[in-house]
């Protein structure tokens, strides 16, 4: 990533002052990328579902199965993880919408430090268990999609 300039997120500027009601506008802004992080799930676990019968058995077949899943997991994993409602993620923009005005320029205070609690609770495994109990939990409620898709092309 620091060879090539590339690979981690870049913030999307968004002028809150176009929008007729700046917190709520930047509210739904960030849940558009969480928002397309469980698009993408249910997509790649409909497509898991439409091709499981095809595809199992070879180990091709196995492999692009593997893939599909593991997107769709991958994708709840940074929903959720971005849902944290910790500057910079967009979990932090959603709580800041909710807030009172005075709370809200309290906090905004200490969002420059944000990114530094963020690296500690990666860092230190604090997240760990919880944010991986959250994921599965989340693919287990959205796997039905698959057995949807496995019975659209099975009757």
């Amino acid at each position: 990533m620091l060879v090539f300039r590339f690979g981690w997120a870049k913030p999307v500027p968004v002028n809150m002052m176009r929008f007729q009601n700046p917190k709520k506008g930047m509210a739904i802004t960030a849940l558009a990328g969480p928002g397309c992080n469980l698009l993408i799930t249910v997509v790649f676990l409909f497509l898991y579902g439409l091709l499981f019968k095809p595809l199992s058995g070879s180990s091709a077949g196995d492999l692009v199965l593997q893939l599909l899943q593991l997107t769709a997991y991958l994708s709840i994993g940074l929903c959720l993880f971005n849902l944290l409602p910790v500057p910079p993620l967009d979990g932090s923009k959603v709580l800041l919408s909710v807030l009172s005005d005075s709370a809200y320029d309290r906090l905004m205070r200490y969002e420059r430090y944000g990114g530094l609690l963020l690296l500690a609770l990666v860092w230190s495994g604090a997240l760990g268990r919880p944010l991986s109990s959250a994921i599965s939990a989340v693919f287990r409620f959205f796997f039905p999609i698959a057995q949807w898709g496995f019975q659209i092309v099975n009757g």
